[in-house]
């Protein structure tokens, strides 16, 4: 893919809420995004695939709730006071869905910079290079964008539909 399909605006930054799992920072698109929320009560789905575990009720409407550290290959982590739930907006098949992503802590909307960005490298990458549409580097260290429909096409079956990766 190439890098004419980011988003970028015409000073070649992207808008982004940046968030921790683990010791790492990711970011989604601030378009997205629709709400940060406090943890909400969840309920367990018997037989789903761990990464969309349970759900949640949002403003009346159960959504699923995403943990990436299923698809990164973290260890299950418990909450603390800081951990929120990102509510994102994303297309599947087509079709806009709603769906909360667990979020260790949350930083802030920033932007990142298409200078400052490359590929995935294909080695030295402990998780799955399909999964990491690119990294960013800030003087805070490397900001990890995921590649969400790539992430949630191994749960649907490949019912997502593919979003450009971030390259020069």
């Amino acid at each position: 893919m190439t890098d004419s399909l980011i988003p970028w605006d015409a000073e070649g930054n992207l808008d982004v809420l940046t968030f921790d799992l683990e010791s790492e920072t990711f970011a989604l698109e601030a378009a997205q995004v629709q709400e940060i929320l406090d943890l909400l009560p969840e309920t367990g789905v018997p037989g789903a695939h761990p990464l969309v575990g349970s759900v949640v009720n949002f403003r009346g409407k159960i959504i699923p709730l995403a943990d990436l550290r299923m698809a990164f290959g973290m260890q299950a982590a418990e909450t603390t006071l800081e951990s929120r739930i990102v509510v994102i907006e994303m297309a599947v098949e087509g079709e806009p869905i709603q769906m909360g992503i667990r979020a260790d802590s949350v930083h802030e909307v920033a932007a990142l910079n298409r200078g400052a960005s490359e590929a995935a490298p294909a080695v030295g990458m402990r998780w799955r290079r399909d999964y990491v549409r690119g990294l960013v580097r800030r003087p805070e260290g490397v900001i990890v964008l995921p590649d969400l429909n790539a992430i949630f096409s191994s749960v649907l079956g490949g019912g997502v539909p593919s979003m450009p990766s971030i390259t020069h």
